[in-house]
């Protein structure tokens, strides 16, 4: 017999508290939590700011023991999870702070998974490249404080990570990864880079587009019990708006925090976007420019962004999301081309003569602006790669299946070829 489609979607997300100069209340709420012994995971970097300052004083003043754990790499990779899951276990914690970026959280959230419920490291892992069995219950308390307004990891239950030996990224996906409670200050940002505010900004508008653009919900396999409804359902009512509210404050507010970082508007609006898009994407999902993203990212050779602090290659995660994009736009466009035009207009497209025709077009240019305002790169080549490249990216892509099913288009090899070669040099 057919299995029946769904008809219901559910929303979860994080406990988030919004404000200025609030971070200092984070021992406050480890004490409220019932914590007595404390594992931060923080960023080397943040730990020298006032933010780490701010972090450790609070927790002292409420005379909670606590250990450090800051050996967080800026992609993390297999073996950082592994190292922080390590400390976490052998600390015996029973709370834990993630202060930092998106690799600062995702590695925190880890550590509470394999401390928690002890496994082999790909046992929780996506499948096909993990085992995908799922995260057997809850963790022990988790406050995500985010400094960079990108990942919404505060909010969400996923952790990505390099499968390095694979050369591909993948991730731990699960309700019980998501955080206690996130702590949005905007206060945290100010020693936020700008090339680090591009690229994660850029991550922003692609989590709220690609879930506002993901295959509706109701187009998708009903599950046989209600617990194993996946995070990632597909787009839905809830999820649509806080998609397109995301895509409006960045359109309006990206530029200004990335021109002047001492913009306290555009460093509130946009950290404020990276939670609401969170919020969307944690629940609707994210596809194939994040599917395609994942093995650029893990196969890259020599390319070294400027203005990021790292000694090894990398392509930062929002940039190798957002060389996808335009060519992404065009080959979804037809499946829901109002949904398109609806995205651009977001973007400040004015949408008022446009035919369905036109939306592909019209929301890859807009994407191609904000790329060119933000200097990203030109494309796939400019980042090291080239068409010869390209089965070895198609085949890292097809592991990705859990993203890939959340395309509106269908999306097999010959059509991710296609979208390869036109992300190899965008304008």
């Amino acid at each position: 017999m057919k299995q029946a489609t769904d008809t219901a979607f559910q929303i979860m997300a994080s406990n988030c508290r919004f404000g200025s100069g609030i971070t200092h209340e984070v021992g406050m709420d480890l004490v409220d939590l019932g914590a007595k012994r404390v594992l931060l995971v923080i960023d080397p970097s943040v730990r020298r700011t006032s933010t780490g300052t701010v972090v450790q004083q609070s927790l002292e003043d409420n005379k909670l023991d606590f250990a450090v754990f800051d050996a967080i790499e800026i992609e993390p990779t297999d073996s950082s999870f592994l190292a922080a899951s390590k400390f976490a276990t052998e600390g015996h914690f029973d709370a834990f702070v993630a202060v930092g970026g998106g690799s600062t959280i995702d590695t925190a959230k880890a550590a509470n998974v394999f401390a928690t419920h002890p496994a082999d490291f790909l046992d929780y892992v996506n499948a096909p490249i993990g085992k995908g069995i799922p995260v057997p219950g809850p963790l022990k308390p988790l406050i995500a404080i985010p400094t960079t307004a990108g990942t919404g990891s505060e909010t969400t239950g996923v952790a990505i990570f390099d499968l390095v030996s694979r050369r591909v990224k993948t991730g731990i996906a699960s309700k019980y990864v998501r955080p206690t409670l996130g702590i949005v200050d905007w206060d945290n940002t100010r020693t936020q880079p700008a090339a680090v505010a591009a690229s994660a900004g850029l991550d922003v508008l692609s989590h709220a587009l690609e879930s506002y653009t993901a295959i509706p919900y109701e187009q998708r396999l009903r599950p046989a019990r209600p617990s194993e409804r996946s995070a990632y359902q597909g787009s839905n009512p809830m999820s649509d708006v806080w998609a397109l509210r995301a895509l409006e404050i960045v359109a309006e507010f990206l530029p200004r925090a990335v021109a002047d970082t001492s913009d306290d508007e555009a460093r509130m609006n946009m950290i404020l976007a990276s939670s609401m898009a969170g919020i969307g994407f944690g629940n609707a999902g994210v596809h194939l420019p994040h599917a395609m993203a994942y093995p650029v990212a893990g196969m890259v050779r020599e390319f070294k962004p400027a203005g990021f602090a790292t000694d090894h290659p990398m392509v930062p995660h929002g940039m190798s999301v957002i060389l996808h994009t335009p060519a992404v736009a065009r080959f979804t466009a037809p499946t829901s081309p109002q949904r398109h035009l609806l995205g651009a207009k977001a973007l400040g497209a004015d949408i008022s003569r446009a035919n369905p025709a036109d939306a592909g077009r019209m929301l890859a240019d807009r994407v191609i602006h904000f790329m060119q305002t933000l200097k990203m790169p030109h494309g796939l080549r400019e980042v090291g790669y080239g068409s010869a490249d390209i089965p070895a990216l198609v085949e890292g892509t097809l592991a990705q299946q859990r993203l890939i099913k959340l395309s509106p288009a269908v999306a097999g090899a010959d059509e991710l070829s296609r979208m390869f070669e036109e992300s190899m040099v965008i304008w």
